[in-house]
């Protein structure tokens, strides 16, 4: 067995599978590493456009750090230099990825959550940041990403308890996308990221990259860098090719140029 399963299920669209379900695909340093190399390889691929992230088996999409090997010392092996935690949080990445949430995601498994641009989750899902619990903390991201997505109060709750939110409330406060039968959650991500993929790649990577910006930046910087956005744009085939297709009536021929 493999760390890690990669497949493209679809065209245009890769599937990350974490491949640990018998310690609930909880994050060595193996895993990390391997997150990490297909981090990079995607983002290198012109001809992926999406990814989605899911867990092996039913039981949970991530349950954090593997516990085993904080206890052996070897805590730093979780983190890269240039991903952060799981090889993921901190990863530069330009290209739309989905969370496919199948069970439990908890601590780490939340964080990485967090740092995809989207989710599709499991009716059972849960989420929660319980380093507490244990005498640690949410320092890979939970901390602050969090209050970014859920109300202070609830955010501060989660944070300072432990306890998970149930998928149902995560979607009711924004933290999700969507909440589907159990059986149907990487299908479901794999129709979003097909419905992406059927866009002007460059157009949807530069849009993210204002997007992701926009609580972390003023008004002013978001505008100008939006406004050299544009004129970037403006000058790819893709461009052309889109006005070009409406006027046609037929579907865009994008070459991501």
């Amino acid at each position: 067995m493999t760390d890690i399963l990669v497949d493209h299920p679809t065209p245009h669209v890769a599937q990350i599978t974490i491949n640990r379900p018998d310690a609930r695909n909880a994050i060595n340093g193996a895993v990390a590493r391997a997150i990490e190399q297909a981090v990079i390889e995607t983002e290198a691929d012109d001809d992926i456009r999406c990814v989605v992230l899911t867990g092996a088996g039913d039981r949970a999409f991530c349950a954090g750090a593997d516990l085993k090997e904080i206890s052996a010392g070897r805590i730093g092996d979780l983190v890269t230099r240039a991903g952060g935690f799981a090889g993921f949080v901190r990863a530069a990445r330009r290209k739309p990825w989905i969370a496919a949430v199948n069970g439990v995601a908890l601590a780490g498994g939340t964080e990485i959550v967090l740092s995809c641009d989207m989710s599709v989750v499991s009716d059972d899902a849960k989420f929660g940041l319980p380093e507490v619990k244990r005498g640690l903390a949410a320092l890979a991201s939970g901390l602050y990403r969090l209050p970014r997505c859920l109300p202070r109060a609830i955010a501060l709750e989660l944070i300072a308890t432990g306890e998970p939110i149930t998928a149902d409330r995560a979607l009711g406060f924004g933290l999700v996308n969507r909440v589907v039968p159990k059986g149907e959650v990487v299908t479901q991500a794999l129709a979003l990221a097909e419905t992406i993929a059927a866009n002007a790649p460059i157009a949807v990577r530069e849009s993210l990259v204002i997007a992701r910006d926009a609580y972390n930046c003023p008004e002013d910087e978001l505008e100008a860098a939006a406004a050299a956005m544009g004129k970037r744009l403006a000058l790819t085939e893709d461009y052309q090719e889109g006005p070009r297709a409406f006027i046609e009536k037929r579907a865009p021929r994008w070459t991501g140029r």
